[in-house]
């Protein structure tokens, strides 16, 4: 996708005399309702009236098993030619959904092929997961850089994608950014992958973790991270993507998220190599009940460093030998300047550069205001502060102030390539934009 215009012609964002000068591009990523994700569906236990001894799934396929073989082919012919133009493998979702669901409740009786196929179709969904909203983006280099022009950096960008519900999932896409040229971010594919699902030991001691295999995919665009556990139902939020690297050389990607439970929050972490496989595991301690957590790349004199926002209100630095466990820290950065009055946070996770750690933030204002700045850590003791912005980098203009959550800008990550900042950015809890600044420029802004 090149960079084009909004409907209005503005540009999110748009400096004002009293912002810093950041240079926003006219690149905007926008919700595609018709990009749907077969997902599991489980119809609710309500006793079943007439058969209350059987479970809802048994009442389901009693009645599917009880079709004319004539009925029972049309009504698949139906259900698969209806799928078909809108996601691969149909048919290997729907054996893997009846292996799932309904062969535990099969016992003696034989069922055939298309009646498994078909009792299976009852206990999928289509999900339209980003019908809503595509916003609070992270952003990483991506693991392959083979291919392109000097200078050039090919990128991964996660973003939150909403659908019906309100339900946030995490989904995928790639681009290229060439500076001081510009960049692009790749169209995203017409499919989404449905993944096969597995229960792993580790996370909290309520529940398990979670590996995610998408075979077959193609384009990172095809990966839908939806909910799945419990603790997620109502919602996968903000992923917080950082390539970590280990004392001894070896790299993966991670990225801390917020599961929304309803009722409850907790960071879980998301665990990958290759964007293929991904293993999500709830984070333990006391600070994991919170939002925001967002890890530096590499171990800081031996252990495992994060930020987050531990009292909602101001940004901490904790540390811990377990990757899992997080029960200590400090405040480092309180809300100073009116534009961050209410509260403050980090948007991501830091990024090393020549003159310490480098982290965008955002700050909470007057009329619940949203904007964004940089903040700047000593690279060998994180826990002092260098320097950060007095002004916002960027805050809701009269032109992007309106959406789903008016006033809001926010990020969940950035990346710098070549001593320039690239930092995407969600508008109004609706869509992504993107800007960029010199870090010369910004540095020069800040106190």
């Amino acid at each position: 996708m090149m960079a084009r215009k909004s409907e209005s012609g503005s540009v999110p964002g748009k400096v004002t005399e009293e912002q810093v000068p950041v240079t926003d591009h006219t690149l905007f990523l926008r919700p595609e309702p018709d990009r749907v994700v077969l997902r599991p569906f489980v119809p609710a236990e309500n006793g079943g009236g007439d058969s209350p001894a059987r479970t809802r799934v048994g009442r389901i396929l009693e009645r599917v098993l009880g079709l004319a073989e004539e009925d029972l082919r049309s009504e698949l012919d139906r259900v698969i030619s209806s799928l078909a133009g809108r996601h691969h493998d149909v048919e290997r979702v729907l054996r893997r959904r009846f292996y799932d669901m309904v062969e535990p409740v099969v016992g003696p009786r034989s069922v055939s092929s298309d009646q498994a196929l078909l009792v299976a179709a009852y206990f999928v969904e289509e999900y339209s997961f980003e019908a809503v909203a595509l916003f609070n983006p992270s952003i990483v280099a991506h693991p392959d850089q083979s291919g392109l022009e000097a200078g050039a950096v090919r990128f991964i960008l996660s973003l939150r994608g909403v659908g019906e519900g309100h339900v946030s999932s995490i989904i995928f896409r790639t681009g290229e950014f060439t500076c001081p040229e510009g960049f692009v971010v790749n169209p995203a594919s017409p499919w989404a992958i449905s993944p096969t699902i597995e229960h792993i030991p580790g996370g909290a001691a309520d529940d398990p973790g979670l590996r995610l295999v998408y075979a077959g995919c193609q384009d990172l665009s095809q990966v839908v991270i939806f909910p799945i556990s419990f603790h997620q139902r109502h919602g996968i939020e903000d992923l917080r993507l950082v390539r970590f690297t280990e004392e001894d050389g070896h790299s993966v990607y991670l990225g801390t998220y917020t599961a929304f439970g309803g009722d409850t929050v907790r960071q879980e972490l998301l665990r990958t190599a290759d964007f293929v496989t991904f293993e999500l595991n709830a984070l333990r301690g006391k600070l994991s009940a919170t939002k925001g957590m967002a890890l530096f790349p590499r171990r800081i004199s031996g252990h495992y460093a994060m930020l987050g926002r531990h009292d909602h209100e101001n940004i901490w630095l904790l540390k811990s030998n377990d990757l899992y466990n997080w029960d200590s820290g400090d405040i480092i950065v309180s809300p100073r300047w009116p534009w961050e009055f209410v509260q403050m946070g980090n948007c991501g996770s830091p990024i090393e550069v020549d003159e310490g750690w480098l982290f965008i933030t955002h700050g909470v204002g007057a009329v619940r205001n949203y904007c964004l700045g940089a903040c700047l850590l000593d690279k060998a003791n994180p826990s002092k502060v260098i320097a950060r912005s007095t002004r916002p980098l960027i805050r809701p203009s009269p032109a992007t102030r309106d959406g789903y959550v008016p006033n809001v800008a926010y990020s969940c990550g950035a990346m710098v390539v070549e001593r320039t900042l690239l930092l995407p950015y969600g508008v109004a809890d609706s869509f992504t934009a993107f800007a960029t600044m010199p870090l010369e420029r910004l540095f020069g802004t800040m106190e």
